[in-house]
């Protein structure tokens, strides 16, 4: 049968599918829409709030105890647009749509894919304060893959839609712990995903080349916090981030963006019980910070927030031993300025991955649609350059990336893998 003409409406679907089957990270995150962007008389501007569901605290015994309700939401900014630029003649679009995917838009949509993975994986173990192991010495084994899912249990983790992204040397080590785990079959017979393992121990395990790696800054010294920089309301209240002040560290020591810190007398709380659970809330610092001096405090961003008080729904650590902060030794986990190859675990809720519409140009006469598929909206828009005697084509998605509950991921640090493969 003779090939037609491809529609644009036919392409862009075909490129959102290949771009959906390649993104195992992003894929596996909550993605939210919004169509509001692109609606003359409707734009929101570039940010939208992603609303998060309240928390109460339980009473005991008969009088009222009557709670604030506290609308939580967390601001997600939709303004990185990601583009791949091609160029195709009439004659490549009366091929058929197989032959046209394969030859154009599967390199193409290839390398958007990566780039997008790439940033949001950047971004989300920065945002992770959940570690399982962080030495010189932590091959990925079955037990630290567990671990993964027992930290993800303490926060009280949905056991559905759990996702474990392995580097390749670290699935290397996995396949050889876990050898012969992977054969049920309904694994083999559902079509799976790019660098997908199958499921095991309640992870969809993948594989996935551009999970960043991450070296750790130089904190020596009696590092400690001063000054009472942590909530410590009765009432409902939340904060997604506390910037605590530090002083003592050694001149010129550093600490990074993404590197993990306790605090002494920090302990974390139970989710619903509030009640410690003997070990310390791990942070994760925001921003990169240098030490100047012994003598003086510098400002350092963590998350989560720091929330005490027994009378807070949201409340996530208790303080043993102190009532204030000042004076809690700060301490980073894992070697300094050591690099470290990394996995990522989490919960699809973790995170959240937003789309929006971009303008449609078909109707300023360009060759062009715009279509949304499972969260993700993509355009595609071709137009005769005069000037230049060319025909190129753009491919264009707008989206943002944050935490939704980060507390729902955990990281595994590993200088092993960096070295054996």
């Amino acid at each position: 049968m003779a090939n037609t003409i491809l529609t644009p409406t036919a392409i862009t679907r075909e490129a959102l599918r290949v771009l959906h089957q390649k993104l195992n990270f992003v894929g596996n995150v909550r993605r939210d829409y919004d169509d509001r962007f692109a609606q003359s008389g409707a734009k929101i501007g570039t940010s939208l709030n992603i609303r998060m569901p309240s928390k109460y605290t339980v009473r005991t015994g008969a009088t009222l105890t009557a709670q604030d309700h506290v609308e939580r939401s967390t601001p997600l900014t939709v303004s990185s647009q990601y583009g791949v630029d091609v160029s195709f003649t009439s004659v490549e679009l009366t091929m058929s749509l197989d032959n046209f995917s394969e030859r154009i838009i599967e390199p193409a949509i290839a390398q958007l894919a990566a780039k997008i993975e790439s940033d949001c994986l950047d971004a989300a173990y920065k945002l992770t304060p959940g570690y399982v192991n962080a030495t010189t010495n932590s091959k990925m084994t079955y037990a630290y893959f567990q671990a993964a899912g027992a930290k993800l249990a303490r926060e009280l983790s949905p056991l559905s839609n759990r996702t474990a992204l392995l580097n390749p040397a670290s699935k290397v080590e996995f396949l050889d712990a876990v050898k012969g785990l992977f054969h049920a079959s309904d694994n083999i017979a559902q079509q799976y995903r790019e660098g997908r393992m199958g499921r095991t121990g309640g992870f969809d395990v993948y594989e996935n080349t551009l999970l960043p790696s991450h070296t750790t800054g130089t904190l020596a010294g009696s590092a400690v916090v001063t000054g009472e920089a942590n909530t410590t309301t009765t009432a409902n209240s939340w904060v997604s981030q506390t910037t605590i002040s530090v002083t003592g560290a050694n001149s010129a020591t550093t600490l990074k963006a993404g590197d993990l810190i306790t605090l002494s007398n920090h302990y974390a709380a139970h989710p619903e019980s509030k009640a410690s659970t003997g070990r310390l809330r791990t942070f994760v610092v925001q921003s990169n910070v240098t030490l100047t001096t012994a003598a003086s405090a510098y400002a350092v961003t963590v998350k989560p927030g720091i929330m005490t008080g027994s009378g807070n729904g949201y409340q996530n650590v208790v303080l043993s031993g102190a009532t204030v902060a000042s004076g809690a030794a700060v301490s980073l986990v894992g070697a300094v300025n050591t690099a470290f190859a990394q996995d990522l675990f989490f919960n699809e809720d973790a995170f959240v991955f937003a789309t929006a519409d971009l303008e449609d140009v078909s109707r300023y006469g360009a060759w062009g649609a715009r279509q949304s598929m499972d969260g993700i909206s993509m355009r595609i828009a071709r137009q005769y350059a005069i000037g230049s005697d060319t025909i190129p084509c753009r491919i264009d998605v707008l989206a943002g990336f944050a935490g939704l509950y980060p507390e729902l991921s955990v990281v595994h640090r590993t200088t092993d893998s960096l070295l054996t493969v």
